[in-house]
């Protein structure tokens, strides 16, 4: 069965139970700060999953586009993905545990449906804990459907609890479903759920019955909810019987058009380990990369959010197509929307802009990569004088915080030149720069930066004196919507109704730069939310914040300031060290949200 069929037979079934099917939502998900990404089918109905009615009714299925970045440094392995297809069915507030298991059983079992054998079916409950009881509902359930206790485990909340899409929402115990590969069992404990390869996941019923709050409090929902996800590619790899993703009708033709793109004269897929790792990441990525600049909402490759993570897939995949041969990676970029644009058309709607912001991002990293290059070999000469031949981790971070320069290339070039890197000093300087810019999981950078260098940081800080200028011409309605900073300028959304005049653009300038030119010092306290708003600060559009949280001062002091921010940070120490503050352009965003573009120079 390949993943269309896959993808039609689960529609199919739900709807012949009352199940009306809703169209899958954008990657890019919708007034929630807490992600960057839409992580799982249940995402997009939170609203509903909460209380709000959905238009299509109380029994709701659907196929949705997702991705996770968590384990982007897995990808290359036979199992790991950024991007997948979750297939999902709903109860709001109808059906729950009993007729949600027996649904999920017909439809594994039945020959109509997948045809799985019942001996090859395995199943986890969740054990219970403090917050929740033992799930014997679900476990009873599955008994009187014919699976053994034997293949029934009772498992922790870490295992079988789906947790809320943010820190706070809707939640519950799983029961999840295991198919039997065959391998013998890693010990008397093995069973569904055991991480030994033995059993592998292929759909999950998540019974949402309680609300986390934000105190931590699991509150029993009102109306009890069902939702379900089953991986399509997960799936497909075992309903055909192969041993990784990789190897099903899904890859099949990226995994070709990568392959033909490989020089000299192409290469045969399963041939060799290392080139093989790189195919299934260059595939894997290409396919993000895709996915994304095709959604209705696309963003663009950046130092942000969003942008950011889709540059570190698309720069990832072309280091990889580098070591291969690969010229570009728009032939992989055109088989993915060839492959995929039947069940999402806005592929093949986007493909000219999806081929332009691929080939506009190659171009940039390869300039990158000559940059770095052109560094490493400045540096050269002295590094070779060294009678240990190791070039220290401090520098090969220099060339990957100023440049861009990947430190896998770096260990390239200093092993051509006979050299070793540092890595582990290189490890723990990029460690704090982790820290401060985390984009694993999918999370926001809650206000702080993805993009640690000189300028950006410059430009981070403009911010602050931007929205608080903004706020003085403009008035207290002013706040910021959004930005996106490079190295080279700075993007501000804030609420406005109206265009600005030329002489209140004049004015914010001029105040901005007033700021800048008094060398005000940048200081940062940490304290609680409620301390940080008593103390004057302001925090950022809908945020989800910490208990403890970062308040950036511009000001003689802190009770003397021009700003004070809750803010992610970095800025810089004093902001005589920015330059001159230009704005280079106003205008419409969106409906009542205005953009700024500025510069320093």
């Amino acid at each position: 069965m390949n993943s269309d069929e896959l993808r039609s037979k689960y529609i199919e079934f739900f709807t012949q139970h009352g199940h009306t099917q809703i169209e899958g939502k954008s990657l890019l998900p919708e007034n929630d700060p807490t992600v960057l990404f839409t992580t799982a089918g249940m995402h997009p109905l939170v609203p509903y999953l909460l209380g709000e009615p959905h238009p299509a009714g109380k029994r709701l299925v659907d196929y949705q586009k997702c991705i996770r970045t968590g384990d982007i440094d897995s990808v290359g392995d036979p199992s790991h993905l950024t991007f997948f297809e979750m297939l999902g069915n709903w109860s709001l507030g109808d059906y729950f545990k009993e007729d949600a298991i027996k649904m999920s059983f017909e439809f594994l079992i039945s020959p109509k449906w997948l045809g799985i054998p019942l001996e090859k079916l395995g199943v986890t409950v969740f054990a219970g804990d403090e917050n929740a009881p033992k799930d014997e509902e679900s476990a009873r359930v599955w008994k009187e459907l014919g699976i053994p206790e034997s293949r029934i485990s009772y498992r922790p909340k870490e295992d079988n609890w789906w947790g809320p899409a943010g820190s706070t929402g809707p939640c519950g115990p799983d029961s999840e479903m295991f198919y039997d590969i065959g391998k013998e069992p890693c010990g008397p404990d093995c069973g569904p759920g055991c991480s030994c390869g033995k059993w592998l996941e292929i759909w999950n019923d998540v019974f949402m019955q309680y609300n986390k709050t934000e105190a931590g409090i699991y509150e029993p929902l009102a109306r009890k909810c069902v939702d379900t996800g089953m991986g399509i590619e997960r799936t497909v790899t075992i309903l055909n019987g192969k041993k990784s993703v990789y190897d099903t009708e899904v890859f099949a033709p990226v995994i070709a058009a990568v392959t033909s793109a490989m020089n000299p004269g192409g290469y045969t897929y399963g041939e060799d380990a290392d080139k093989d790792k790189s195919i299934r990441i260059i595939c894997d990525h290409v396919r993000s990369s895709t996915f994304v600049l095709g959604d209705p909402k696309a963003v663009s490759p950046s130092n942000v959010g969003a942008g950011y993570v889709l540059r570190r897939l698309i720069r990832r995949a072309v280091r990889h197509g580098r070591k291969l041969g690969m010229e570009s990676l728009i032939p992989a970029a055109l088989a993915v929307v060839e492959k995929f644009s039947g069940p999402y058309p806005e592929l093949a709607a986007g493909k000219a802009s999806i081929v332009e912001e691929l080939r506009r991002e190659e171009e940039k990293f390869l300039e990158t990569l000559q940059k770095g290059e052109h560094e490493f070999e400045k540096l050269l000469p002295n590094l070779l004088k060294d009678p240990k031949k190791t070039m220290s981790g401090r520098l090969a971070f220099k060339l990957y915080d100023t440049y861009g320069f990947p430190i896998e290339l770096t260990d390239e070039l200093a092993g051509e030149n006979g050299m070793t890197v540092n890595r582990a000093e290189f490890d723990e300087a990029f460690k704090k720069h982790q820290e401060l810019s985390r984009s694993q999981g999918g999370q926001v950078f809650k206000g702080g930066l993805a993009d640690q260098g000189e300028m950006a940081v410059k430009y981070h800080t403009a911010t602050h004196l931007l929205h608080r200028a903004l706020r003085m011409v403009l008035g207290d309605h002013v706040a910021q919507k959004g930005s996106n900073i490079t190295a080279e300028r700075m993007r501000f959304d804030f609420s406005h109704p109206v265009p600005m005049t030329a002489e209140e653009i004049k004015r914010v300038q001029d105040i901005v730069n007033e700021q800048i030119g008094k060398d005000l010092p940048v200081t940062m306290e940490m304290m609680s939310l409620d301390q940080a708003k008593a103390a004057g600060a302001m925090a950022l559009f809908g945020e989800k914040y910490e208990s403890q949280v970062k308040v950036y001062t511009v000001g003689k002091s802190p009770a003397d300031f021009f700003s004070k921010e809750v803010c992610g940070g970095p800025h810089v120490e004093r902001t005589g060290t920015m330059g001159r503050f230009t704005i280079q352009k106003e205008q419409s965003s969106s409906a009542g949200i205005r953009r700024i573009r500025a510069a320093l120079e």
